[in-house]
């Protein structure tokens, strides 16, 4: 009795959760104004661009910051045009990189592309204030003096950040630093504050470094603003080479047509199931709803908070498709065991404990390779295919708990002898 009990009391917060991811997941009401859904391009229109990156005039050894601090600035360029979750990542083919930037919704586009294709720039500039108004005075120094900069440890293994100048920037750097001691120089790329260290004291020899004061830096913390210098230092081009438009209403055709052909496929397993297990199917389509339920409401708060900037794309639908089935899979499993041991003479509720005990094994390694192939698809391909790498993971995690969990519990609750 008390095992009907506990039982009884999970289901009824499972179908709590499941309500509320329910009314979370839909695109209206209170599911929208607390956070609408995120979409790429391809469900909501806009426009793909594709970058090269020349890294000519850059040593091999800085490849990988100088690429990192572009691709943050970029997103930083991006965001000034309001553009709902841009995604931007970088594609290495080879030794030569490429920035993919998807920009959904975007207005207007000619003067993002001009923008984003400007090779950051990077100054110092004097601080001073008047009242309570904070006033930065640009300098002749630019990032165009800047020979690099790199991250070192002091005495204490504390991080700091080491920036070398080239002949001519030496001279303007020692100026600038001797008229600002005991004064911050605020450090700004694409007329952003990046940074604002304090001058101690006047600086000779074109070699200066930044420490985080009485906080000190983070090592994270370092390793960003070098990027960032090295962004808007580095001569590092970037050229448009592709560019690809989906229209908003080709985009909102695509979406209504999967959506339709997903209802229509998941209307059909379910009832394939009812007509087939009939009151084991009945338990599976509950199942089957709860798990489409909370995974839609995985995806949409961003993969349980791992991934923040989740966006929603054709790609992404068709693996969340993908997982439905293996969610049914799972039961079809569970059921063909439990049934088989009917036949051997158990009663229901052991039979059932015996199903699941004899599907658990075959279930966890098929949804484990599933798993390990999605997560290598996300590590190791294109954007494209991330999208469905990430949502078929999740979807399969998900179909775990639904089957072993959720069906599990419903059967305990209304099957007893």
């Amino acid at each position: 009795m008390k095992s009907f009990k506990a039982n009884l009391i999970i289901l009824i917060i499972i179908l709590l959760v499941s309500s509320a991811a329910g009314i979370f997941i839909y695109p209206k009401w209170y599911g929208s104004k607390y956070k609408p859904w995120s979409l790429g391009l391809d469900l909501v229109g806009g426009t793909s661009l594709a970058y090269k990156i020349d890294l000519s005039e850059v040593d091999q050894s800085e490849y990988e910051a100088v690429v990192a601090g572009l691709r943050e600035v970029i997103e930083k360029r991006v965001n000034l045009y309001g553009v709902a979750e841009p995604k931007i990542t970088i594609a290495q083919k080879g030794g030569s990189y490429e920035l993919l930037v998807d920009l959904a919704g975007v207005k207007d586009l000619k003067d993002a592309v001009r923008q984003i294709g400007e090779t950051p720039r990077l100054d110092f500039r004097e601080v001073s204030q008047d009242g309570e108004n904070i006033i930065f005075t640009k300098t002749p120094l630019t990032g165009r003096y800047i020979s690099g900069s790199s991250l070192e440890f002091g005495n204490l293994n504390e991080p700091i950040v080491s920036l070398k100048f080239n002949e001519e920037g030496a001279k303007i750097f020692e100026e600038i630093t001797a008229r600002n001691v005991g004064k911050p120089l605020a450090i700004f790329v694409d007329d952003q504050l990046t940074d604002a260290p304090r001058v101690n004291e006047k600086i000779s020899g074109g070699k200066a470094t930044i420490s985080g004061g009485g906080e000190g830096f983070t090592v994270e913390g370092a390793k960003q603003l070098i990027q960032r210098l090295n962004a808007g230092a580095l001569s590092a081009p970037i050229s448009l080479t592709s560019q690809r438009t989906v229209s908003a209403t080709a985009a909102q055709d695509a979406l209504y047509k999967i959506i339709v052909a997903g209802a229509i496929g998941t209307g059909i397993v379910m009832l394939f199931m009812l007509a087939y297990y009939r009151l084991l199917g009945i338990f599976a389509v509950l199942a089957l709803l709860i798990y489409t339920a909370l995974t839609l409401a995985v995806f949409k708060s961003g993969a349980l908070w791992l991934i923040p900037s989740f966006t929603m794309t054709l790609s992404g639908i068709a693996g969340f498709i993908l997982s439905v089935g293996m969610a049914v899979d799972a039961n079809i499993l569970i059921f063909e065991r439990t049934k088989e041991e009917l036949r051997k003479g158990l009663i229901k509720t052991a039979a059932i404990e015996e199903g699941f005990k004899r599907a658990w094994l075959p279930i966890r390694d098929s949804n484990i390779s599933t798993i390990i192939t999605a997560t290598i698809l996300y590590f190791f391909t294109s954007s494209f295919v991330q999208g469905f790498a990430l949502t078929l993971g999740i979807g399969v995690a998900v179909s775990m708990f639904s089957a072993i969990f959720v069906t599990r519990n419903m059967l305990k609750v209304f099957i007893r002898k």
